[in-house]
């Protein structure tokens, strides 16, 4: 089963994402995908870390999601953006390599028998990036929800904190 949870910066994603999950297992795993890029962002993460406990597993892979996901359990990935970011940066802003890597990523895990609960952004729906790297980043965000949407058995937008049914 896989679902999709997208929606703006501070919609209530991941604290969706993981109600769900604790209400599909006892034991949930939580992937992180982010690297660590400044103090801000670290904080983040501990934030994040802070509102799990101790029913959880947390996993971390920056791109090769599918080394690392067990079968038969129920694994939230937060996030597709900061999973793309590694790809983005890796192949110096290359939207075509980068969207060719997450798809082959995405496409085994797609494979692998679990419950996936995808976290991804909306970054699209907010203003108009200035910079050319921004709108390539935006693009690349965009087609790879897609490619994500189009294969969820589930697809929810966050709004406010609300979850309104996608798909």
């Amino acid at each position: 089963m896989l679902y999709y949870i997208t929606g703006g910066e501070r919609s209530g994603k991941s604290n969706y994402a993981q109600s769900l999950a604790l209400e599909l297992s006892d034991t949930p795993i939580y992937l992180a995908t982010s690297r660590i890029w400044d103090k801000n962002h670290q904080e983040r993460i501990q934030r994040h870390i802070a509102d799990r406990d101790e029913r959880w597993t947390t996993l971390e892979e920056e791109k090769n999601l599918e080394l690392v996901i067990p079968k038969n359990r129920v694994v939230v990935i937060d996030c597709v953006t900061l999973w793309l970011t590694n790809f983005f940066m890796d192949t110096n802003s290359d939207i075509q390599k980068s969207l060719a890597q997450a798809k082959a990523v995405f496409d085994k895990i797609c494979t692998i028998d679990t419950t996936l609960i995808i976290i991804s952004n909306e970054i699209g729906m907010g203003g108009h990036a200035t910079t050319e790297v921004g709108r390539k980043f935006t693009q690349l965000q965009g087609w790879m929800n897609q490619h994500i949407a189009s294969q969820a058995d589930k697809a929810i937008l966050m709004v406010s904190g609300i979850p309104v049914p996608i798909k």
